[in-house]
């Protein structure tokens, strides 16, 4: 028993004991007094090891609620009622009502009903990345584990709805009557149901047997069980395939493959299509990528073209390969050097066969470039090395340009001072730059490639350019500047063409060697700017029309340095000779012969104006329209020459009114007449016998327009170009198979990706161009042209139907080209695309029902056939 007026300690301390005090008085038998420590020694008890009770909180809890909050203290809870919530360590809990349970450490809420019975409140329970809405629930926050009635969550695009969830940790839960769907609905369109599914967050989700309704109304299909991927990013995995019908290549699986993710900077795409009459198709795509680095990308391409059966007329058997490569490094890895790559090689008959791509079908020609640059900080050189390929399919030449080497030297001023004070002298302006380049070319037919082809087709060449400027004080309003040029090719061949009595034909001869030819120039050009403005009135609609006029002159001499290069050479049997350079058909051409001393001039037109907005007051009432951006003509005047004195006038004219339509044009017009026979110009200008500035003999003109409907919903337009803007960013993650795959399935299904929140939208463009070009066996010159038109557009029949076209109508040959059309119904969470192609090498069409999610995009019914047009 304790003592009386002794106090017991609390429970879970301990009592002190009393503090002890030494003696500090001297003993008399030192001689010396000895003073004894005088500190206090205290003993304390650490607080950190004081018992705390078990149904303690191990963390900070904050709790609210707009209504009431009751604390019952004898069972240690805590009762919140209306727009409750409670935050826990990572847990955030919003309830309608919600109770704590000190003791257990177990959180129950529930939903509320408003005066009309409606369920409000409803317990939204969120823990790290995972959100769960449910009617009730109970969790125990010290084991994780919890149960949820009636409960909706979301898994990366999939939206599942859970009659009873079971919680066992953090990550992984149970669900028991599952319906999920990539619909957003509270009643989905389409969706799987499933007795029992497991859950791993952000991972994947398990099923038992799982079988698909529609609208509420299950079908009499199912699947035994099911794994569904919920990660975001790169995992390997099969690649379903899709049914196709050919009338040529027979009953066929499209797309068939595996994705397989070798380590985080490399991947592997396997794709193969199977045809029943025994055509196939590989396609491996190997990728490769290192953040801030470099990325790039593989692909490889056999095509085993099978058509009909053995004994058929039509029977075709052929092998076509294609061979692509990608490689960009990032200009911040190295900065001053860059190194690209853009490989894309394939047989003639490659594109021919490719049976789903109208538009891969008519591609003639393929075009390949590998560059290396570098530039030295703070100084003026630059480097540039590139392998270049160019290929036809029609002609199947093959040519070969490597390497190809460019070297620059900025302009540099010697006599010029890094630091100086006061004005310049007028010599310190004095400019000098360099110019070079070395190239080597090869050509070969890939139908009869052959080592002595290449060595025979082998050419090499230079070119060196010293340019010298001076920049002088502008004289007024007029700036002069003097200039002086000399340039130097180098050759590995020399051409002489001789007239074969014989055969009756001109015959080449190449001679092998070094040889070199110059030109040299002089010049001086003065030019200045010109503007005029109208002004109307303050309430006219059109408030000013500005036009700037820039016109320059200048007085050039040009030596005849070239002129020990040309020759007369005889063309046909009558004996008509015609002029040639030694160096015709080399890399970098030949320079001109004569001499040139005299004038030429250009004239630069541009045209603007402004435009009030009546409906607008602020800032932006008053707007600029361009209407020329530029036109305008250029020609020169030789004086020392005995003949042809006029050189050919040059015209130029481009604008983009009203941010609509585009329009650019050029034509060179010779201003003297030419024989009707052989087509050689005499030298008469055209004007003293018509009315004319004289013959075009060349020209070329191109007109786009693009026109659509304004959005309907605002809101959904900026949702899409958020969207749009998103994916651009992820773009760069995507390997070449991907990115080829996506854009040649816009392509070919254009139904598929309509946009309906844009009514309308209609695009065309026209090209024209023309040029005289002189006959292989010199007989004169033909004029060679080329037009097409290209069209689409699409319009909405209804708010839920599109319907579009577009094609090429090739006006030479006064045909269609290729057509296809395309009809879309939107469906929300699904859409029904018909795509049809009635012109073109493959006659196709193909009609699919799929869902609009990423996620089930493999899912899809389709029906599709093709037809050879050839």
């Amino acid at each position: 028993m304790m003592q009386s007026g002794a106090k017991s300690a609390p429970a879970g301390y301990k009592i002190c004991k009393s503090l002890t005090q030494t003696d500090t008085v001297p003993t008399k038998n030192d001689s010396v007094p000895v003073k004894k420590d005088s500190t206090i020694k205290v003993q304390v008890k650490d607080t950190f090891d004081l018992k705390l009770s078990k149904d303690s909180l191990d963390a900070p809890i904050e709790y609210s609620a707009s209504d009431s909050m009751v604390l019952d203290i004898p069972s240690k809870k805590l009762f919140l009622y209306k727009a409750a919530t409670i935050k826990y360590k990572d847990i955030d809990l919003k309830a309608g009502k919600a109770e704590l349970d000190q003791q257990s450490q177990i959180l129950v809420a529930t939903y509320l009903k408003d005066t009309s019975g409606k369920k409000v409140g409803r317990p939204i329970f969120k823990q790290g990345d995972n959100t769960m809405v449910s009617d009730s629930l109970v969790f125990n926050s010290k084991t994780q584990k919890g149960v949820s009635i009636g409960s909706f969550t979301q898994q990366g695009e999939m939206f599942v709805h859970i009659e009873k969830s079971k919680k066992i940790n953090k990550d992984v839960f149970y669900g028991k009557d599952n319906v999920f769907t990539t619909c957003n609905y509270d009643e989905p369109h389409f969706a799987f149901r499933a007795k029992k599914v497991k859950f791993i967050s952000k991972k994947l989700a398990v099923s038992g047997f799982t079988r698909p309704e529609f609208e509420g109304v299950p079908l009499p299909i199912g699947l035994p069980w099911g794994i569904y991927p919920l990660t975001q990013g790169r995992h390997s995995g099969l690649l379903p395939p899709q049914f196709t019908v050919n009338e040529q290549y027979g009953l066929g699986l499209e797309g068939l493959g595996y994705y397989k993710v070798l380590n985080d900077f490399f991947d592997l795409t396997l794709r193969s299509n199977i045809y029943s009459y025994g055509g196939w198709q590989i396609n491996v795509t190997p990728s490769y990528r290192r953040r801030y680095r470099y990325n790039g990308a593989m692909s490889f391409s056999l095509i085993n073209t099978k058509i009909a059966f053995k004994g058929d007329p039509d029977y075709t058997n052929t092998k076509n390969f294609r061979l692509t490569w990608f490689h960009n490094v990032d200009s911040k890895a190295r900065p001053g050097t860059t190194f690209s790559a853009n490989v894309n090689y394939a047989t003639s008959n490659y594109s021919r066969y490719v049976a789903n791509n109208p538009f891969q079908n008519f591609n003639n020609s393929l075009n390949s470039s590998i560059s290396y640059s570098k530039r030295w900080e703070g100084k003026p050189y630059y480097l540039t090395v590139t392998a270049n390929h160019s290929q036809n399919s029609n002609t199947k030449l093959v040519s070969l340009s490597l390497p190809d080497i460019g070297f620059t030297v900025s302009t540099i001023y010697p006599f010029q001072k890094e630091d100086y004070v006061g004005t310049k002298k007028w010599y310190q302006n004095l400019g000098l730059g360099y110019n070079g380049s070395f190239r080597s070319t090869v050509n070969f037919y890939d139908t009869a490639f052959s080592m002595r082809q290449l060595i025979d087709t082998f050419q090499w060449g230079a070119f060196h350019q010293f340019p010298i400027q001076l920049s002088l004080p502008a004289l007024g309003p007029l700036q002069v500047s003097p200039s002086i040029s000399f340039e130097q090719k180098w050759y590995a061949q020399q051409f002489i063409r001789q007239w074969n009595p014989a055969t009756k034909r001109v015959d080449t001869i190449v001679y092998k060697g070094f040889y070199t030819g110059e030109q040299m120039s002089f010049g001086i050009n003065m030019s200045t700017a010109l503007f005029g403005k109208k002004v109307f009135s303050k309430n006219s609609k059109i408030q000013a029309i500005r036009h700037v006029i820039r016109p320059t002159a200048g007085l050039s001499y040009k030596p005849d340095l070239a002129g020990k290069d040309w020759y007369e050479g005889q063309v046909d049997s009558t004996g008509r000779k015609i002029r040639f350079s030694k160096y015709d058909g080399s890399i970098f051409g030949a320079y001109g012969e004569g001499k040139f001393g005299g004038f030429n001039f250009a004239i630069d037109n541009n045209l603007e104006m402004k435009v009030r907005n009546k409906k607008d007051t602020g800032e932006n009432a008053i707007k600029k329209i361009s209407l020329i951006d530029g036109f305008g003509i250029s020609s020169g005047y030789n004086l020392i020459a005995d003949s042809f004195q006029l050189s050919p006038f040059t015209l130029y004219a481009r604008s983009n009114l009203f941010q609509k339509i585009n329009i650019t044009a050029g034509a060179t017009v010779d201003p003297y007449q030419e024989d009707l026979k052989t087509g050689r110009r005499i030298n008469r200008f055209v004007w003293q016998d018509k009315k004319s500035l004289g013959r075009f003999v060349s020209g070329n003109i191109a007109v786009s327009a693009n026109f659509k409907s304004k959005v309907k919903d605002q809101s959904k337009d900026k949702q899409k170009k958020d969207e749009e803007k998103k994916f651009n960013e992820n773009r760069s993650s995507q390997t070449l198979d991907e990115q080829y795959r996506e854009l040649q399935m816009v392509k070919q299904n254009p139904a598929e990706y309509a946009d309906f929140n844009i009514p309308w939208s209609a695009s065309f463009s026209y090209s024209l161009s023309f040029s005289k070009q002189i006959r292989s066996d010199y007989s004169g010159y033909d004029t060679r042209t080329t037009q097409s038109v290209t069209f689409n557009g699409d319009f909405n029949l209804t708010a839920k139907w599109k319907i579009g076209t577009n094609g090429v109508y090739n006006l030479d040959e006064k045909k269609l080209q290729y057509l296809t059309a395309f009809i879309s119904r939107e469906m929300h969470c699904w859409q029904l695309s018909i795509n049809l192609t009635p012109v073109g090498y493959y006659r196709s069409f193909n009609i699919t029902i799929n869902p609009k999610s990423g996620i089930l995009r493999d899912l899809r019914i389709n029906r599709s056939r093709y037809f050879y047009n050839f």
